[in-house]
């Protein structure tokens, strides 16, 4: 009554040798990688050298190779930096935290605070910032 399938469904699962594929953890070791690598440039720029040689020796744990590294000044103002740069940290701290990755995690966790602390130093006291 119905002719059978001669084609395989399009739905059916493609052959695993088709293209590489990498676990979750590797995927995340990117991730991290990659933010990690952003979060060294920013800090670069500040001129914060201790804190990016950590950084560094994170993103070079996680690549398996050293990162580039460059103060390609972008003539930002400092406030803005450290915004860039506590929103980096705060993106390889989910990630750090999703993979388990402790050593990652307390540093991005310190990389913020840091920001923190300079953008609090940089607003006098007193004033809100977007208040009028």
């Amino acid at each position: 009554m119905y002719e059978p399938i001669r084609t395989p469904s399009v739905h059916s699962p493609a052959d695993e040798a088709d293209f590489p594929h990498r676990s979750r953890e590797e995927e995340l070791d990117i991730q991290l990688a990659g933010h990690l690598a952003a979060l060294l440039a920013v800090t670069d720029e500040l001129g914060l050298g201790p804190a990016g040689d950590r950084i560094a020796e994170q993103v070079a744990r996680l690549r398996g190779a050293p990162p580039a590294r460059h103060a390609a000044l972008t003539d930002a103002a400092p406030a803005s930096l450290h915004r860039r740069a506590h929103a980096l940290a705060g993106r390889a701290l989910v990630v750090a935290a999703s993979r388990a990755d402790t050593t990652a995690a307390i540093l991005s966790a310190q990389r913020m605070d840091a920001h923190t602390e300079a953008l609090a130093a940089a607003v006098p006291s007193g004033h809100l910032v977007g208040a009028h």
